[in-house]
């Protein structure tokens, strides 16, 4: 495997840091290749501005979705974003690993993808027809990747699960996993959690260690997460509803974009 792993957090002493590394050394071990975007210690700026579009003009409107489009064609994105493109595009497996902060991920990796997944890279406008409405949601540039989020959490597996006072981690995630994954092509796989953490003794270090090296020793066996993809006729075009009758009995919310067939 190809494995970009795109860290955020901000200590080296981390329970997070020290479970990327061992992973890390897990899989080099085993013949895979690894490049680690390490956020914070790279300093990643985490905001999109006017410094991010160098074709832009000095006087004209800051139009990000657009800029970024136009700035890709041209070969006019900042160094900084370049490099993780290109790590993208040599990734074969992308992992987002990060500590859940207040129901997301840390802002300097939503900065990432903010920078990153320009428009016209990660996504972009696609063909539009009665029956498609552009390249995305199952389908676009990351099309054939796997990806998958590793997340830390101090809350317990109960107050994550259904009834949980959290609500689902399924449902937490559900941006990340459908809206940016899913989005731009890539083979969503189930999140690995890791809960409790600041209470977590060595022997908790262990298993989750376990967790991780599990999930990457045993890829071929793990079912993928089947969400709807857009343009295969599950959903109205151009609404992007989904079709009426499709959903499971007292199905609703975002149940209803995983298909059970």
């Amino acid at each position: 495997m190809k494995v970009l792993v795109v860290f955020a957090h901000p200590e080296e002493k981390s329970f997070n840091k020290s479970l990327l590394d061992t992973y890390v050394e897990h899989l080099e071990a085993q013949g895979n290749e690894v490049k680690v975007s390490d956020l914070y210690k790279e300093n990643f700026k985490a905001v999109v501005d006017r410094d991010d579009f160098l074709n832009l003009e000095k006087d004209a409107r800051l139009k990000p979705a657009y800029d970024s489009y136009a700035a890709f064609a041209a070969k006019q994105l900042t160094p900084d974003v370049i490099a993780e493109m290109d790590k993208l595009i040599w990734a074969d497996t992308i992992v987002f690993h990060f500590p859940l902060w207040w129901f997301g991920m840390p802002a300097i990796l939503k900065g990432w993808v903010d920078r990153v997944f320009a428009c016209g890279f990660a996504y972009g406008f696609g063909e539009y027809s009665d029956t498609h409405f552009g390249d995305r949601y199952g389908e676009g540039t990351f099309t054939g990747k796997k990806a998958f989020v590793v997340t830390t959490c101090g809350g317990s597996k109960e107050q994550y699960s259904d009834r949980g006072i959290n609500g689902p981690i399924e449902n937490v995630l559900f941006t990340i996993n459908h809206g940016l994954f899913f989005y731009t092509g890539c083979e969503v796989f189930p999140p690995v959690v890791i809960y409790r953490t600041d209470g977590r003794r060595e022997e908790g270090f262990q298993e989750a260690v376990d967790l991780v090296k599990e999930r990457f020793d045993n890829f071929d066996s793990v079912k993928s997460i089947n969400y709807r993809k857009q343009n295969f006729g599950d959903y109205e075009i151009p609404s992007l509803r989904l079709k009426e009758g499709l959903e499971q009995p007292n199905e609703s919310g975002y149940d209803m974009h995983i298909t059970k067939n």
